[in-house]
């Protein structure tokens, strides 16, 4: 590994990049698809919670009309602590997109992507290296490919962030080779 200094306080170590690696463009993430990205990995991975106010709901539903507990205070109760949930996370991911420690993320870098790494580049002299054992996950929808590390972490690639079809393609090979992305079928 050579040793790239950006200063004397923090090194940051860069593997010779690879001939068949995917170059990027220079891309940023927007806050605002950080939030909705944050928000709907917190969706999918804690969906099934969604049935207990829904089961709450029906139970209450159930006595009420059976007139052996009629009260609409659980009504509320649930709505009002599902909502409060969900502003939690939301306020979370946003908070996030605010602070100073994680301006890094919202900052504009370019990726050279291999089967080996995932470099991630300020300019030609400066960036870091990311393994692929620190990815979950990865999924496309229909604007960009999201590589996922853990809950409000992860790469977003817009399809126009790469240079050509070819380097999209190799992407996708590489994310299918990690079984990271699931084969369509």
């Amino acid at each position: 590994m050579a040793k790239v200094p950006v200063n004397k306080h923090q090194p940051i170590y860069q593997m010779p990049t690879s001939s068949v690696a995917v170059k990027t463009k220079k891309i940023a993430l927007d806050k605002k698809e950080y939030v909705r990205i944050a928000m709907r990995q917190t969706w999918e991975q804690q969906k099934i919670w969604s049935l207990l106010p829904l089961g709450l709901l029906l139970v209450n539903a159930i006595l009420g009309i059976t007139g052996v507990y009629p009260n609409i205070w659980v009504y509320i109760i649930v709505i009002l602590g599902a909502a409060l949930y969900v502003g939690f996370w939301w306020v979370q991911f946003t908070g996030v997109t605010q602070l100073e420690q994680y301006k890094q993320l919202f900052e504009k870098y370019f990726y050279e992507i291999d089967s080996r790494q995932i470099l991630v580049k300020i300019n030609a002299k400066e960036g870091g290296v990311m393994q692929w054992d620190q990815m979950q996950s990865a999924y496309k929808d229909k604007k960009a490919y999201i590589l996922v590390m853990s809950r409000g972490q992860f790469l977003h690639f817009p399809l126009s962030a790469f240079n050509s079809e070819h380097d999209l393609k190799l992407f996708e090979r590489i994310l299918k080779q990690k079984n990271l992305l699931a084969e369509e079928k």
